[in-house]
């Protein structure tokens, strides 16, 4: 996906703050399939099929733990199952209000989110023949406005791709309940308290195919990753303050916890940003939104760069 320069990014915000006085749409948007990004996004989703996401759409279900876990929360079968459907799955409908198959594993709208409500303005460069060489930069700021207002999360926007992330690597989904989360983490259902953005974003899954040169995957310099480092920092203490209050299950409190203590022992070491006490202060995703906001383009890797995970061990 593009990148929002930052020359554009206070128009965009301008536009993006419009857009959403705008009535929002009924319906609930839907996943279209990866089939429907392919056409312009190749090498991102060459980078994708060579994936444990992808992969995993064939072997996951077969999986004996995997048998258990269906089955303690009274099911049969992981592709049938909802509460599974949600991480495991990219569950996709052609048209609103008709039931979502399972087709793939995480993909493409797991992270930016389902896109039949924002696809057609994500790819309107300006008219029906227009190409991307062809978009004007003010087309451009309200294309991205209005694909966000839409439920489109840009790849710039690291907080709400991350997220997503969390939501199921934090197993602190929304339409997760206490019950069944119980039972899964007592079928032995796994919870890594360890995952950390920048170790499993930028190994295996990366796909940075941008300007000026949009034929190279390309890696991220120190001070990007220090950035990413303190964006994934903040929102595992936002979602694991939030899923304290999701289940009393002790595995999962025991979890949640250490995830807890982990966010707030990263954030402690940045002395040079005032909005990260405010967040520790209070863990709330405004507070975390502010910190983002206050930290764009600094260069943190003096205070976090030990902490960063080597580049060999980047999953």
């Amino acid at each position: 996906m593009e990148i929002v320069g930052r020359h554009l990014f206070a128009a965009v915000l301008t536009a993006i703050a419009f857009v959403m006085l705008t009535p929002a749409v009924q319906a609930a948007p839907v996943a279209l399939g990866d089939k429907t990004c392919l056409e312009c996004h190749k090498a991102e989703h060459a980078v994708w099929s060579e994936t444990k996401h992808f992969k995993s759409f064939r072997t996951v279900h077969k999986n004996k733990k995997a048998k258990a876990i269906v089955k303690s929360i009274g099911g049969k079968s992981m592709k049938k199952e909802a509460a599974c459907a949600l991480c495991h799955y990219t569950s996709i409908s052609k048209k609103a209000g008709k039931k979502a198959k399972p087709k793939a594993g995480p993909s493409c709208e797991s992270c930016h989110g389902a896109s039949s409500d924002w696809i057609k303005i994500h790819n309107d460069y300006g008219g029906p023949n227009a190409k991307m060489a062809d978009e004007t930069p003010a087309h451009k700021v309200e294309r991205i406005a209005k694909a966000t207002a839409a439920g489109m999360i840009w790849s710039s926007n690291h907080y709400g791709i991350v997220e997503n992330c969390m939501s199921c690597h934090g197993l602190n989904n929304d339409a997760l309940d206490g019950k069944t989360l119980a039972a899964m983490l007592d079928a032995d259902h796994p919870l890594n308290p360890d995952f950390e953005l920048v170790r499993y974003s930028q190994g295996s899954i990366r796909h940075r195919y941008y300007a000026p040169d949009a034929t190279k995957n390309a890696e991220m310099t120190p001070a990007q990753l220090s950035e990413l480092f303190v964006e994934g920092q903040a929102a595992k203490l936002v979602s694991a303050t939030d899923a304290l209050t999701k289940s009393d299950n002790a595995k999962y409190q025991a979890a949640q916890k250490l995830r807890l203590e982990k966010a707030k022992a990263a954030l402690s070491a940045v002395k040079s940003v005032p909005e990260v006490a405010a967040l520790l202060s209070a863990p709330t995703r405004e507070n975390a939104l502010k910190l983002i906001e206050a930290i764009k383009g600094k260069d943190l890797s003096a205070e976090v760069g030990s902490m960063i995970p080597a580049k060999a061990d980047f999953k």
